[in-house]
């Protein structure tokens, strides 16, 4: 393989969950899908086609109008087409958590040179439904429980790209920190993990002061 955007496109075609999810819970891989494949080898050949050392930031689980449509994490179709300006035939529906992560990015600088330094995934890099709706790996302590080899072996295998050890950053203060940060204990992926608030939360519940957590962002990814 001659660079990371070959290896993490490998790890996509080939990510898929083995053991049997609790009743009723549907399990979202976009990646056996024409359009999200043409697009996950669009955006990655853009912005990762090199061998230089990334930051790992890890959302929860993607969601079912962003990556879990796109196969790329915090990127919904909108965003997909018009910031990043890869052209794509689904529906154009904004997802919260993608439109707050392309607010800061643009901040940032340019969506080039945030993805030339941090690598973006979630700690379930495939999503969940129940009944319709998105379900979070933690929502359940059995689905939890289920996805644990399946979690650790992914965080590994996207680490032995070449990411950085040093620090990753937790998208989320609550349950996908503290997750986080026992599976590091037990596992020592990286020295430091450090908590972001979710983009969802933030355009949720304080939209009003977005640009306060766009900053805090900033702080950290400068």
């Amino acid at each position: 393989m001659n660079n990371l955007s070959d290896k993490i496109l490998s790890f996509y075609s080939n990510l898929q969950i083995t053991t049997q999810l609790p009743k009723g819970v549907d399990v979202m891989n976009p990646y056996g899908h024409d359009e999200a494949n043409k697009v996950v080898s669009t955006f990655y050949k853009k912005y990762y086609a090199d061998n230089e050392k990334r930051i790992m930031v890890l959302g929860i689980n993607p969601g079912r109008f962003g990556a879990g449509i796109t196969g790329i994490p915090f990127t919904d179709p909108v965003q997909l087409e018009y910031k990043c300006k890869i052209k794509n035939s689904f529906d154009k529906k904004s997802e919260l958590s993608s439109v707050f992560i392309y607010q800061m990015i643009e901040a940032f600088g340019s969506i080039k040179s945030f993805y030339k330094k941090y690598y973006i995934s979630s700690i379930s890099p495939l999503g969940f439904i129940k009944e319709g709706k998105n379900m979070n790996y933690y929502d359940s302590k059995s689905l939890q429980n289920t996805l644990y080899d399946f979690i650790v072996e992914s965080i590994q295998k996207q680490i032995d790209f070449g990411i950085s050890r040093e620090i990753c950053y937790s998208l989320g203060q609550g349950k996908n920190y503290k997750y986080l940060v026992e599976l590091n204990k037990e596992h020592h992926f990286f020295k430091k993990i450090v908590p972001l608030a979710h983009p969802r939360y933030i355009l949720q519940y304080k939209r009003k002061f977005v640009d306060d957590f766009i900053n805090e962002y900033l702080k950290e990814f400068a």
